[in-house]
């Protein structure tokens, strides 16, 4: 279990930025359905015992409307330099990357790497939320 951190410091990002980052992150990953391949055949029952094949063109409403990831790399990419990296520190000490007690190490890493990129790094995280919030626990915030 992480250690908490005193806090003796304050982040750029506001704690509630954060949750709304983590609330946006989990529900794109609710939204994500892997058995649901575009173009996959599916049995469906209508009623008693009348059934048909449907081939269906994937989910181009959805696709072609997913807000929330768009949402989300848009909020990621409007965080000036310093916000952006107390995010991506905050996704390493709640990955377990660092400790709560190497925060500063962990955002001065994260400063070093942060590029236009950020979005597309923090989206590729598969557990981003919950390392989101891990890393808001471990350091009090």
């Amino acid at each position: 279990m992480q250690r908490r951190l005193e806090k003796d410091w304050e982040l750029s990002i506001g704690p509630d930025t954060v949750r709304l980052f983590i609330l946006k992150a989990k529900a794109l990953s609710a939204a994500v359905n892997e058995d649901y391949v575009d173009g996959a055949e599916h049995e469906i029952e209508f009623d008693g015992d009348t059934r048909d094949n449907h081939h269906h063109d994937g989910l181009a409403e959805e696709s072609s409307e997913n807000l929330t990831e768009e949402e989300l790399r848009e909020l990621i990419n409007d965080l000036n330099v310093d916000e952006a990296a107390e995010l991506i520190a905050l996704a390493w000490v709640g990955r377990g990357d660092y400790d709560a007690s190497e925060w500063s190490d962990a955002v001065t890493a994260a400063r070093e790497r942060a590029n236009r990129r950020t979005a597309k790094y923090l989206l590729g995280m598969p557990l981003l939320a919950d390392w989101l919030e891990e890393g808001l626990e471990a350091i009090g915030a």
